[in-house]
């Protein structure tokens, strides 16, 4: 039975593997396809021969990346690492809890180790090449840093929890756990731009001026009630611009980034927060944490059965791991992989959710005659970020949450 199991494991991640690379094969050979009349003319010749450059270096680096990541998942089964984590672990304690912890801990950690390189190439090397990193070594350091201190935290705490549960609860352990991460995510929902976002970035109110007044005099037509609209200081990090929309109820807010204000004029900036808070009328945010809730319950019940209850535990499991030791870490381990095919459909499904979202969104700004800013807008952004223009309509399937920019100006005309 492992045997089987273990092959299994092998042929998604092979199959994920190649699907990956196929993707990035088809939107390689796209790029250089001519660009359809409404995008043409976006670029000036010199501007689009550097998005070219970006993206050829970008793509070939995320395929560098990915065969080194292939490669290494595929020693750690063919040569049983994940056991030889687990002996370690359970070198250090025999509580089961402290073992799961410190085998997870290993794994992230050796994980972010020798993944390091990698981020530290593509921040200080292409980035800078094509002039959006503005880290200092310094700063970068202080964000791994404080990263890691939030993930040892944070997970390390969802982890103790959900294996109390899984302890103490047994078949009613999938309920309680979805419960526990439903209440996280709602939480993080609301108050993410309050406790964590000032650990990295400075939030500030949008001072008095122009910008704000013909915000505030766009909220008050639509019925919007503008209590939380903050400048983030995005230029410390970057040179790309962006802007978003959080939290639920009294704890909504826009966030726009300084470099947006660099780039956008006064009208476009209204038009990007019209789209944001299209977001907001159409109810974006709750069906998209509804739909979110309901596949974590689902996940969580699958979770429970591959798990069995602790006192059956799954010696199969573990035997495709290459040990003979049962433990809640080696189900999560080989659940995240087998459940890999169905997350894939179900980000299908979000993705064409998402772009519906984005459609009705940028309508909601057209009808209130901020369709032609918003369009310049997002063409304005698309150069400022080399943005590829042309994407191969399968990748786009696969792997955009947003339409391309060519869909979303037609959809604005």
């Amino acid at each position: 039975m492992y045997t089987v199991l273990f092959w299994i494991i092998i042929a998604i991640l092979v199959f994920d593997f190649i699907l990956e690379q196929y993707l990035d094969y088809l939107n390689g050979k796209n790029v250089n396809m001519e660009l359809p009349d409404e995008v043409k003319g976006i670029y000036d010749e010199e501007k689009y021969k550097k998005q070219q450059e970006y993206f050829k270096t970008n793509q070939k680096f995320g395929s560098l990346s990915n065969i080194f990541s292939f490669v290494v998942i595929m020693l750690m089964f063919f040569f049983f690492g994940f056991a030889f984590v687990d002996s370690i672990a359970r070198g250090l304690t025999v509580v089961p809890m402290l073992i799961s912890l410190l085998f997870f801990g290993i794994l992230y950690f050796a994980n972010e180790l020798i993944t390091l390189p990698f981020d530290l190439y593509k921040t200080f090397v292409i980035e800078e090449k094509f002039g959006f990193n503005k880290m200092t070594p310094r700063l970068y350091a202080l964000d791994t840093i404080k990263s890691w201190l939030l993930t040892v935290l944070l997970s390390g705490g969802i982890i103790a929890l959900l294996m109390l549960f899984y302890e103490y609860t047994g078949r009613m352990f999938w309920l309680i756990a979805w419960g526990l991460m439903a209440a996280v995510s709602i939480f993080m929902m609301m108050f993410y731009s309050n406790l964590i976002v000032p650990l990295f970035n400075k939030q500030t109110p949008l001072e008095e001026g122009e910008l704000r007044t013909e915000i505030e005099k766009f909220c008050s037509q639509v019925g919007y009630q503008l209590e939380n609209l903050y400048v983030i200081d995005g230029s410390k990090r970057t040179t790309k611009a962006n802007a978003y929309f959080t939290g639920l109820g009294a704890k909504k807010r826009i966030v726009l980034y300084d470099t947006l204000m660099d780039t956008l004029t006064t009208e476009e900036i209204v038009a990007v927060l019209a789209h944001e808070i299209g977001h907001y009328k159409h109810k974006h945010t709750r069906t998209s944490l509804i739909l979110s809730l309901l596949n974590m319950g689902v996940m969580f019940y699958l979770l429970s059965l591959a798990l069995g209850t602790p006192e059956e535990g799954n010696i199969h499991i573990a035997q495709a791991l290459g040990s003979e030791n049962p433990s809640f870490h080696f189900g999560v381990i080989v659940f995240g992989i087998l459940y890999a095919p169905i997350s894939l459909l179900l980000s299908i499904g979000a993705n064409v959710l998402s772009q519906k979202h984005e459609f009705q969104a940028d309508s909601f700004a057209k009808e209130h005659g901020l369709g032609n800013a918003l369009g310049e807008a997002l063409k304005k952004l698309s150069v400022s970020t080399l943005s590829n223009l042309n994407p191969h309509p399968a990748y786009v399937f696969f792997h955009y949450s947003h339409p391309t920019l060519l869909q979303r100006l037609k959809n604005l005309k």
